[in-house]
């Protein structure tokens, strides 16, 4: 049965779909030793061999699901160009997993890998809307003006340009006064580049730690920092079932 292209190099742990359209359309991809730069080419799994950097791209079987609680200093890449820690040198598996969106280096918390090509393409698309909430640490004592504003969105620089957050929900935890900082938790639906960050900027504040606390209904706080589990077959279907649209 033939597929798309992208699709069997997102099943089969390259990466997630609209990443390996960009190494297809980079060159980086062959089907019989001969490049393909085409995003429509479709391939027969069973005949075709196909090759990503001149190594073929096997066919994986067994569909893995992961949650791993983050550490800081690791970076969300399978590969890393300046050799830094990357998260695979904590999750190690002998299947080819990806994570599923980011968390910037400096970011602790809930990450999901997987080598399930269609599942990452889902739940990295922003029509699925899937939450994610923070635990936010920021410099100064945040005012209920300024949760609202949070919550009812706030403009930030995206790719050069200005952007519009949509609503959100936020709320304060702590506050100490003396020390000047406060702990808020703030949930989103997009996957902005450093938006929480932004966010917490645009209304004139500093984060100093932030730690994502949940995917969806998905949550870190049983898992020690640095650790790692295996989704089980109802959070599974639980997370399969919200993807279908």
């Amino acid at each position: 049965m033939e597929e798309r292209l992208q699709k069997y190099l997102a099943n089969n742990g390259i990466a997630a779909r609209r990443k390996c359209e960009e190494y297809i359309l980079e060159g980086k991809v062959k089907v019989n030793d001969v490049v393909v730069n085409q995003l429509g080419f479709k391939i027969d799994p069973e005949k075709d061999v196909v090759k990503y950097n001149d190594k073929i791209v096997e066919k994986t079987e067994k569909k893995v699901y992961i949650l791993l609680n983050k550490p800081i200093d690791y970076v969300t890449t399978v590969k890393d160009q300046f050799n830094r820690n990357t998260v695979l040198d904590i999750v190690k598996v002998k299947e080819k997993i990806v994570p599923v969106g980011r968390l910037d280096m400096y970011t602790s918390g809930a990450l999901l890998l997987s080598n399930d090509g269609e599942f990452i393409n889902k739940l990295t698309h922003p029509s699925f809307e899937i939450e994610k909430t923070y635990n936010v640490t920021i410099k100064g004592v945040i005012t209920s003006e300024e949760i609202d504003k949070l919550k009812a969105g706030v403009e930030i620089e995206n790719n050069g340009e200005t952007y519009l957050t949509k609503p959100a929900k936020a709320k304060i935890l702590k506050t100490d006064e003396l020390k000047q900082i406060s702990r808020v938790q703030i949930t989103i639906h997009e996957g902005k580049n450093r938006e929480i960050r932004k966010m917490c900027e645009a209304i004139g504040k500093r984060v100093l730690a932030l730690h994502r606390s949940k995917i969806g209904k998905l949550a870190v706080k049983n898992i020690e920092i640095g650790k790692w589990r295996y989704l089980t077959q109802s959070e599974i279907s639980s997370f399969n079932t919200n993807l279908i649209k």
